[in-house]
């Protein structure tokens, strides 16, 4: 059976300064803002917070990381040797390597090289790369992608991490292009399947159709304004995860208003009853 997880972005509002990454067009280069957030827990701390709660594992968002300088990355590895909490999966949610730009192209895929030692370096198993801005229907910018993850991944693989993508923004939000561009790496690209990114038209069909290619799930649920979520609907997406036989780790993702960790909490009564 799969196993409790949670992504960063779940806390986003309580990790500190968010540091999001951007491209200038007028300057032709990558940069960063600043967006200033409470501190309530630090990402040093939250390991065995998670250990405490029967999560077995965490993603981090590249944004909530504090400081890439050696020693903080030893002490994060330590954080989570200590608690028996594993680090699956490092989320780049920067990169656009379906560009037609091809400055713009090369300059993210450094970026992304950049987060794949970080992450040899704290122990994670896996980065996740977005494929792409581009429409779906770009030909062109599916090969951009396709060559974008080839490289990625003869980069990654001699550190020990696994290069997956998600069907998330543009190019990857149909299960078409998240096939095709799985096929055209030979089984070296992994996917992390989410429940809010596809059409509402092709949901279920699609999570159906890709969770047996699922290395990971974030399950994100539909909530309303006062961040109650609709149990039945998740439902409907969970029991496609446990009919596809995966046992990997259910990512909990709630972006909702109110307490963030009210709202994990609420999800995880509900996941809680597909995992062990």
């Amino acid at each position: 059976m799969p196993h409790l997880s949670l992504t960063t972005w779940s806390l986003h509002r309580e990790l500190g300064p968010l540091k999001w990454t951007y491209w200038d067009e007028n300057e032709r280069s990558q940069k960063t803002r600043i967006e200033e957030q409470p501190e309530n827990m630090t990402l040093l701390e939250l390991p065995d917070e998670l250990a405490k709660q029967n999560f077995r594992s965490l993603e981090i968002c590249h944004f909530h990381f504090p400081s890439i300088e050696p020693e903080y990355l030893h002490k994060l590895h330590d954080a989570f040797v200590k608690s028996g909490i594993t680090f699956h999966c490092l989320l780049v949610d920067y990169g656009d390597i379906s560009n037609e730009d091809s400055q713009r192209r090369s300059s993210d895929l450094e970026f992304i090289k950049k987060w794949i030692n970080v992450a040899a370096n704290v122990g994670a198993k896996s980065v996740r790369v977005v494929a792409g801005e581009a429409n779906p229907k770009n030909k062109e910018a599916i090969q951009f992608a396709k060559n974008g993850f080839q490289q990625l991944v003869e980069y990654a693989k001699p550190k020990g991490i696994r290069i997956v993508t998600e069907n998330f923004k543009q190019l990857a939000s149909t299960k078409e292009n998240c096939l095709d561009l799985l096929d055209s790496n030979k089984g070296e690209l992994g996917l992390t399947v989410d429940f809010g990114n596809f059409s509402p038209q092709e949901k279920y069909r699609s999570i159906e159709t890709l969770m047996p290619y699922a290395e990971s799930v974030h399950a994100k649920a539909n909530y309303d304004k006062s961040g109650q979520i609709d149990e039945d609907e998740y439902k409907k997406s969970l029991d496609l995860v446990a009919y596809s036989g995966y046992d990997g780790p259910i990512t909990l993702v709630y972006d909702g208003p109110g307490s963030l960790w009210d709202g994990i909490n609420r999800i995880k009564a509900v996941v809680e009853q597909y995992c062990h």
